[in-house]
C-alpha cells in the first residue's frame, strides 16, 4: 500500500491552517503539502507548499502526480457573504474545483477526499430546532445551493464510482489564529478580536440570532475523527451534521463582559441577517456521534476563556 501523502487545498483560509497542522501531527511534516492561490503566511511557512490555482485542472493533477498524493482535503471555496456578491463566481469555484478533486480521486485512485459542506446547504423550511440529519433542504445562498449540490457529487461519486469522499457539514467555525474570512458566522469570530483591541463590537446580526457554533480544535477534530474512521462507520457519504453549542450575540457579548467588564456592543444587522434567519438554531448530530464516535470539547465558556487568553498574547 503506498505511503500516505496529503494534499491540503485552501491551507490559507480560517480552517485550512489549523488542520495543516493536524494532519502534520498524524503524518509528519514532509508528508503534507499545504497549497492555496496565494503566497504562504505564517505557519504555513513551516512546511511543505504549493502555490495552486485550483480552477487550473492540468496543475492540480500534475501537483497530484509529482508528489504521489493519497489523500485530498479541498477546503478552497467562496463563502456565503462573499459569495453574495459575485453569485457566478462562487458557483464556478466551488463546484468545478470539487469535480476537479472528484475526477481526480476516480482517475488516479485516491485513497480518501475530504470535502466540507455546512449548515448553509439548510434553508428557511428546514426545520430550525436540532435541525436533523435527513430534512428539507433549500438553501437561499449560492454558497448554500454549492453545498447542496456538493453533497449529492461526493455521495454519487461513492456509489457509482467507489470514491471513499468523506463530508462534515460545518456550523459556524471560531478561532483566534486567523481573522474572519467572509462568513455570516463570522461575527462570532470579528466579535473576540474586538473586544480585546477596542472594546466595543458593532454587530451584523440581531442580538437574538441563535446559530450553531464550534470552537476551531473542535473542528479541527471532527475532520480528522471522521477521515481516521474505518470506512465501514462512515454510513453517511452526502455529509455529516456535527455541531457542538448554538448560542446568540447577546449570549457571547455577556460572556466576553464576564472576562473583559468594559467591553459594550451595539447592533446594526444588515443583508447578512437574512442569511443567519435562513439557518438552523441547532443541530442534531446523533448519526455523528453513533456512527464513529464523535465528542465536542469546548462549550461556551470553555471557548471564550480560551479566545480571549491567546487573543490577548498575540499583537494587533
Amino acid at each position: 500500500m503506498k505511503k500516505t501523502k496529503v494534499l491540503l487545498i485552501g491551507a490559507g483560509g480560517q480552517l485550512g491552517a489549523e488542520l495543516t497542522q493536524g494532519l502534520w501531527r498524524i503524518y509528519g511534516q514532509d508528508n503534507v503539502i499545504a497549497s492555496d492561490i496565494k503566497d504562504p503566511q505564517g505557519i504555513l511557512k513551516e512546511g511543505r507548499y504549493e502555490k495552486l490555482d485550483v480552477m487550473q485542472r492540468d496543475k492540480l493533477f500534475e501537483l497530484l502526480k509529482r508528489h504521489e498524493i493519497t489523500q485530498v482535503y479541498h477546503l478552497a471555496a467562496l463563502l456565503s457573504a462573499t459569495g453574495e456578491k459575485d453569485p457566478r463566481w462562487a458557483w464556478k469555484l466551488n463546484m468545478e474545483s470539487l469535480l476537479f478533486v472528484l475526477e481526480a480521486a476516480l482517475e488516479l485512485n485516491l485513497h480518501k477526499v475530504y470535502w466540507p459542506s455546512s449548515i448553509a446547504a439548510f434553508g428557511p423550511t428546514t426545520p430550525k430546532g436540532n435541525t436533523p440529519q435527513d430534512t428539507i433542504m433549500d438553501p437561499t445562498t449560492v454558497y448554500g445551493i454549492t453545498k447542496l449540490a456538493g453533497e449529492r457529487w461526493c455521495e454519487y461519486y461513492f456509489r457509482r464510482y467507489g470514491v471513499d469522499v468523506r463530508s462534515l457539514r460545518y456550523p459556524g467555525i471560531i478561532g483566534w489564529k486567523t481573522p474572519p474570512g467572509g462568513g455570516t458566522t463570522d461575527y462570532a469570530v470579528d466579535i473576540f478580536f474586538k473586544a480585546i483591541r477596542e472594546k466595543t463590537y458593532t454587530c451584523f446580526l440581531a442580538p437574538d440570532t441563535y446559530l450553531p457554533m464550534m470552537y476551531m480544535s473542535d473542528a479541527v477534530k471532527a475532520t480528522l475523527d471522521l477521515m481516521e474512521a474505518p470506512a465501514e462507520q462512515v454510513k453517511i457519504r452526502s455529509s455529516y451534521n456535527v455541531s457542538a453549542m448554538s448560542f446568540c450575540p447577546a449570549q457571547v457579548a455577556a460572556t466576553i463582559q464576564k472576562h473583559v467588564p468594559e467591553f459594550t456592543i451595539a447592533y446594526q444587522p444588515d443583508f447578512r441577517q437574512a442569511i443567519a434567519d435562513s439557518w438552523p438554531k441547532s443541530i442534531d448530530d446523533r448519526p455523528a456521534r453513533e456512527h464513529w464516535g464523535w465528542r465536542h470539547q469546548f462549550g461556551l465558556e470553555e471557548m471564550t476563556i480560551e479566545m480571549l487568553t491567546n487573543l490577548a498574547r498575540v499583537p494587533a
